[in-house]
């Protein structure tokens, strides 16, 4: 297809699609800005929100120095972040999508996620399911970018407009109004727009080939291995080192992976197209009704990514030394929860006075999910050791 055969869609807050509201509105009505739409101020609030910048403090994979190897080089949860909103504009882009809306989308996705990365989430999961509550992050993103975030006199929260909203708790999966009433706004019943769907792809894209760096680099992972076990690399590595048979270890990694991310992108881009054409959705509203997500792989490509992504975790999340350090993280959560709990006095005065409408648990969840690595590692050495 050529690069002007562009998707004839409605995008979301420059047409609003038949029945399914303004995206570009808030909760909070304001006046237009002079030369910024609604989505880019969207991202602007995002970016100088304080649970962003504290995602630079937060797991990707590493969670302290693992394995003694200095963690300068390896991705924080904020770096993921950028490298996942550049997939996303990217994407959106080339598919005539919102870019503005996708970016945002982009940036919020893991404003939601505790510190420890996916083991420090589901320590907390755990932890309050013994008092018949859950943790997830997409939710949590939600309560931050809706009340916690307090930049603005007139409103609690970022006041983001409906489709951001929508699109950070539906990024990645599906609620329903009989589990979650609380969520009605959100259009349960129907697809989230298109820049939406592809976030969630567009993060797997990212961490699969960040994981691949950041595992090689720390020696965890080892080149031969993955060519043996993981087709999609290999092709590419085998063509690199074909094309450039003298380039040191590293480069030949790197440019694999270069074109690994390129190959990936550009199927979703391709499979998207195909998919939006064999179904004749032309505008947002049709978009929505589709009885499955439309982004997705193609079907070799998608086996290809299971694959890669199957060895990952065998080889690398769940090693012996990583391992460890997801134990250590779910036992650092749940004891400082413990104490928390134990004595709420030791909560900030401004999360005190949430758990008569919140509840203890809750409150005391929350203000975990706020920290970094770094803070609730010195709070529980303080309280909990």
């Amino acid at each position: 297809m050529s690069s002007q055969a562009k998707l004839d869609y409605q995008l979301p807050g420059r047409i609003a699609a038949e029945g399914n509201g303004d995206l570009a509105a808030r909760a909070h009505p304001e006046p237009p800005h002079p030369y910024r739409s609604p989505f880019a101020r969207d991202t602007a609030r995002i970016l100088h929100a304080r649970a962003f910048r504290r995602l630079s403090g937060k797991t990707q994979v590493f969670s302290r120095l693992a394995h003694d190897l200095p963690a300068d080089h390896f991705r924080s949860r904020l770096t993921h972040t950028l490298e996942v909103a550049q997939i996303s504009r990217t994407l959106a882009e080339a598919l005539g999508l919102n870019r503005e809306l996708a970016e945002a989308l982009a940036l919020a996705h893991d404003i939601g996620h505790p510190p420890f990365g996916h083991a420090g989430e589901k320590a907390l999961d755990t932890a309050l399911r013994q008092y018949g509550l859950g943790f997830d992050h997409n939710l949590h993103a939600l309560r931050i970018v809706t009340w916690f975030e307090e930049r603005y006199p007139a409103w609690r929260g970022l006041n983001l407009t409906l489709g951001v909203r929508e699109g950070i708790i539906k990024h990645s999966r599906d609620y329903t109004s009989a589990t979650h009433p609380e969520l009605a706004e959100y259009f349960l019943d129907l697809r989230p727009p298109l820049e939406a769907q592809l976030i969630d792809l567009a993060d797997e894209i990212a961490y699969l080939t960040a994981d691949f760096d950041d595992g090689l680099d720390s020696g965890i992972l080892n080149v031969k291995d993955v060519c043996d076990h993981v087709p999609l690399f290999r092709r590419f590595h085998d063509e690199v080192t074909e094309q450039y048979p003298s380039a040191p270890s590293k480069q030949a990694v790197y440019e694999t992976l270069k074109r690994m991310l390129n190959a990936l992108v550009t199927d979703l881009i391709e499979e998207v197209r195909k998919r939006v054409a064999a179904s004749g959705a032309v505008s947002l509203d049709e978009i929505r009704r589709a009885p499955h997500r439309i982004a997705a792989l193609s079907a070799a490509m998608e086996a290809d990514r299971a694959a890669a992504k199957s060895y990952l975790y065998a080889n690398f999340y769940n090693s012996p030394g990583m391992e460890e350090e997801h134990e250590r993280a779910a036992r650092v959560v749940q004891e400082l929860f413990s104490v928390l709990m134990a004595d709420p006095t030791l909560l900030p005065a401004d999360h005190q006075v949430q758990i008569p409408t919140e509840g203890l648990a809750r409150t005391v969840a929350d203000y975990i999910a706020g920290m970094t690595d770094s803070y609730i590692e010195q709070l529980w050495s303080r309280h909990a050791q």
